[in-house]
């Protein structure tokens, strides 16, 4: 946690200080606008790539005791995985379709095709029959 605020605090610093160059370079008449404007876009690009590359892409660990042979045989999708992996994390179906980046309507699609390739009439069945069989 402390390295996260850490570089934050940092970035912050280099943002203040681009825009105090800037605003020097705009009153010492060195720079135009255009080019002031085109390297602060660049700045936020290069901190938005960064950004995303430390904090949305985390790989997912693979337990090695996940029977993907069962995932297999019963057909189930990667994106029914994910979905069944939320309703293990307790999520309600808006929450997974907000952490997919899906509709709530495709998230009751994934649970309802779940439920039927795991026999299973509800939610907590259908958990219940993943750990059974060693999917979750």
């Amino acid at each position: 946690m402390k390295k996260i605020i850490f570089v934050f605090g940092l970035l912050i610093l280099a943002l203040l200080l681009l825009f105090q160059f800037s605003k020097y370079a705009l009153i010492s008449s060195h720079l135009k606008i255009e080019i002031i404007i085109a390297i602060i876009a660049l700045v936020f690009f290069c901190v938005g790539i960064f950004i995303n590359k430390k904090s949305l892409h985390k790989p997912t660990p693979v337990s090695e005791d996940i029977n993907h042979q069962k995932i297999k045989d019963l057909d189930i999708s990667k994106r029914e995985y994910e979905v069944l992996l939320g309703i293990s994390e307790g999520l309600s179906n808006k929450e997974i379709g907000e952490k997919l980046f899906v509709s709530e309507s495709t998230v009751k699609t994934h649970v309802s095709n779940l439920l039927s390739k795991l026999n299973a009439k509800r939610r907590t069945q259908a958990l219940q029959i993943a750990k059974d069989s060693n999917i979750i």
